[in-house]
């Protein structure tokens, strides 16, 4: 069912006030009274708990005991009116506890958003004037970062819509307006009447708001993340204390660099190229980091992060989706872009837009989120499919072998790109529109790559192939026999 609408006002939720400026008034009460030993908790027992027994996570004993201690309250650091809490389905259980860990018992839809909020975006005495625009632990900001995540237990399969900032949307009681602003006019609920309203009124179970800082100890507490920055980046905002300075090549990021990664985003293609590194940072983190045997580091994670982390999902409910997360295969791992295309350049006062596509958006609901109909078509035309090319091994001859191979079996509409930087031995099939079937039907023409649903090839084309050295053999294979016969398994 679609999201309910609500009126909504302006909200001005008071933020947190940094380590160290918190009122003092309530210190000094109660001299005279004997103090209370405080309780353990709950985070303190688990962790003692893994410390003394040392027994792994994926027995049942163990599974048993995090399940009975595991807490079914929602993490929520903003309060909502209960008419603002029927916007998600919350009384729907999402998990289940077992022998062993919490597991999903249906299909869930998650909002994730990422904000920034800096001491001249609030109203707030508590801060003290350092000179420059401080980041605040807050979540009523502008949010960088918006996704919608579907974990599907039944079909193993786990979905991530990436859309950008600048997205053009209607936002209720503010008109037609970036997409990123409805997060600071109404927060959570206002932020998922307007995501659910331009994915086709698609349902959002949950949500989940991390700022600046939470993703930063996120990366921290997880060991840092190995990640490959394809350019040297560079800029300095002295308003902010914000200052980036990476070099090309792989590298093992760690919190602070990692936050320099993902707001990047001055090159050709601004907030775009940012939304490609969030994918790319996003799928290194799953990848690396959370794994099933990573899990039994979970609660400590989370109460590193917890204070910047609002929710309304409970540690249960986190524990299930982690734990669904860490077993997808990669190539059950699907991340798609908002269709849509830019207007306007952001100068000479023009205002620069990310344009849905409405058709295409529906026909990426239907496929990916089981919502509506999907007309059932078969594997596009290798005629009809735009392919692009981007070469990672410098070798022009075998990328020229390439172009003419794709041509002789029916690929006529393929083109070169900007070559990828980072060095792959193995190819990598791109659908960065979605379409997952026309990536495996080139597989299997080709005879070898890895299939992606991802957004880091070139948007213009269907598909991507960024050339690894896995090719190098073929080529000269065809190249000595002069045949354009397929090439085998």
């Amino acid at each position: 069912m679609p999201v309910k609408q609500s009126s909504l006002s302006k909200k001005g939720h008071k933020t947190t006030a940094p380590k160290g400026q918190q009122s003092l008034k309530s210190k000094g009460k109660g001299k005279n009274r004997k103090p209370k030993k405080k309780p353990l908790l709950f985070w303190h027992w688990i962790l003692i708990w893994f410390s003394l027994t040392g027994v792994s996570i994926a027995s049942a004993t163990a599974g048993a005991l995090l399940a009975v201690s595991l807490s079914s309250t929602p993490l929520r650091q903003t309060p909502m009116a209960p008419e603002e809490l029927t916007v998600f389905s919350q009384d729907e259980a999402i998990a289940t506890q077992s022998l062993r860990l919490p597991e999903l018992t249906r299909p869930v839809n998650i909002m994730l958003l990422g904000t920034k909020v800096l001491t001249s975006d609030v109203d707030d005495t508590d801060y003290p004037d350092l000179g420059y625009h401080a980041l605040v632990n807050s979540f009523e900001g502008l949010s960088d970062t918006m996704l919608v995540l579907r974990f599907d237990p039944e079909d193993k399969r786990m979905t991530v819509i990436s859309v950008p900032r600048d997205t053009q949307a209607y936002i209720e009681g503010y008109g037609l307006s970036k997409i990123n602003h409805a997060n600071s006019y109404g927060g959570a609920v206002l932020a998922a009447q307007t995501i659910s309203n331009l994915l086709s009124d698609v349902e959002l179970d949950r949500y989940i708001r991390v700022n600046v800082q939470g993703i930063e100890k996120l990366i921290d507490a997880l060991g840092g993340v190995t990640v490959y920055v394809p350019k040297d980046m560079k800029y300095t905002d002295h308003s902010q204390h914000f200052y980036i300075d990476l070099k090309e090549g792989e590298q093992l990021l760690d919190g602070e660099k990692a936050m320099q990664f993902l707001r990047f985003r001055y090159d050709g293609y601004g907030d775009i190229g940012r939304v490609q590194r969030q994918q790319t940072l996003i799928r290194a983190v799953l990848e690396q980091a959370l794994t099933p045997a990573n899990l039994v580091n979970l609660p400590k994670v989370l109460s590193i992060v917890q204070s910047h982390i609002d929710t309304n999902l409970s540690v249960q409910e986190l524990i299930a989706l982690a734990g669904f997360a860490s077993q997808v295969n990669r190539s059950d791992m699907q991340m798609v872009m908002l269709p849509g295309e830019f207007s306007g350049d952001g100068k000479n006062g023009n205002t620069s837009f990310w344009l849905p596509h409405r058709n295409s958006i529906n026909e990426l609901m239907a496929q990916h989120f089981d919502l509506g109909t999907q007309e059932t078509v078969g594997v596009s035309e290798p005629s009809s499919v735009r392919v692009a090319i981007q070469d990672s091994t410098g070798d022009a001859k075998a990328v020229r072998t390439l172009m003419n191979y794709l041509n002789s079996i029916g690929y006529n509409r393929v083109m070169l790109a900007d070559d990828w930087s980072e060095p792959l031995q193995n190819t990598r099939i791109i659908a960065q529109g979605g379409d997952d079937l026309a990536a495996a039907a080139m597989r299997a023409d080709l005879g070898f790559g890895e299939v992606r649903v991802e957004s880091t090839g070139v948007l213009s084309t269907d598909i991507t192939i960024q050339l690894g050295k896995d090719w190098g053999v073929m080529a000269e294979t065809l190249d000595k026999a002069g045949s354009t016969s397929t090439v085998s398994n």
